[in-house]
């Protein structure tokens, strides 16, 4: 793999330095019933088991990480319909970093709260994500705050593909990965990583059916991104430049996943591995019980 993106299998190892000992290294298992349903061998990395409840915090964390005494002291602003402004919020109050989050009208009150509890003063502003960006960025010019993007920075990227190097560590024989996608920076970092360890291995990504930003992006398609999804944390109408770029090189496919097949998939995951998943980490399930010609 010449390919030469932004972000390098080096930058990753150096993220997963820098996070060491304070984010989660997450379970990964194998799952013997949801295995017999899909016709393959399922190996499930719990993420949600991460002290925000998300991969989020790999991200956040190495992009504060990196930022000089004098943006510390000024602080950071970020825009998130959750996990990364909970991710953002909970390490810089551990650093000591004055934080702002700018919020979307239907983030999850359960969300906005932890966000508070965690010391981040929140902003609600914007009907989506797009929206609450555009008050960011005008916050971020106003105060002097870095601008933490949940998905669009390479160091952001980096912490997130950290997952990757875990996993592989953990289930060296995987030979396909099934990635959620957002804005993409979990996808990317996650293929750069993968794909320089294990060139042959696939890589999938799967985004909600009612939000196929980053599928319309790489197809030319014109799908409509809107409605109420139960996949809130990727519904995402903007995806990533870099992360457009990586998946094109690096990944099969982006499947669709539809609300009942991210219900039905939530619910297994609940039933048989007793673990609650929001319905943008169940998506990656959804896809693999919808696409059997693919991954049987």
């Amino acid at each position: 793999m010449k390919q030469a993106f932004p972000v390098s299998l080096a930058d990753i190892e150096q993220a997963a330095r820098a996070i060491e000992g304070a984010v989660e290294i997450t379970p990964a298992r194998h799952s013997r019933t949801l295995s017999a349903i899909a016709g393959a061998d399922i190996f499930l990395k719990f993420e949600n088991l991460q002290f925000t409840a998300s991969f989020k915090e790999r991200g956040a964390l190495n992009k504060l990480l990196s930022l000089d005494a004098d943006a510390k002291k000024r602080g950071v602003i970020a825009m998130s319909a959750g996990n990364h402004a909970q991710g953002v919020a909970y390490h810089a109050g551990r650093l000591g970093i004055p934080t702002t989050i700018v919020m979307p009208e239907g983030t999850p009150f359960t969300k906005i709260k932890h966000t508070r509890d965690f010391g981040a003063q929140v902003v609600i502003e914007g009907a989506m994500l797009s929206d609450s960006y555009i008050r960011a960025q005008a916050l971020a010019a106003e105060h002097g705050f870095t601008l933490i993007h949940p998905y669009d920075d390479p160091l952001v990227i980096a912490g997130q593909g950290t997952t990757a190097l875990e996993f592989l560590t953990q289930m060296p024989d995987l030979d396909m990965l099934v990635v959620p996608i957002g804005g993409g920076g979990l996808i990317s970092g996650m293929a750069i990583a993968a794909r320089a360890l294990k060139p042959d291995i696939k890589i999938y990504g799967v985004e909600a059916k009612l939000y196929p930003a980053m599928h319309n992006a790489l197809t030319g398609g014109v799908l409509p991104c809107a409605g109420q999804t139960i996949a809130e944390g990727i519904a995402v109408k903007d995806p990533g430049t870099i992360a457009r770029g990586v998946i094109a090189a690096l990944v099969s496919e982006v499947l669709l996943a539809s609300e009942a097949e991210i219900e039905s998939a939530i619910v297994k995951l609940l039933e048989i591995e007793k673990t609650l998943a929001e319905g943008a980490g169940a998506a990656a399930l959804a896809a693999v019980l919808a696409h059997p010609e693919i991954f049987a």
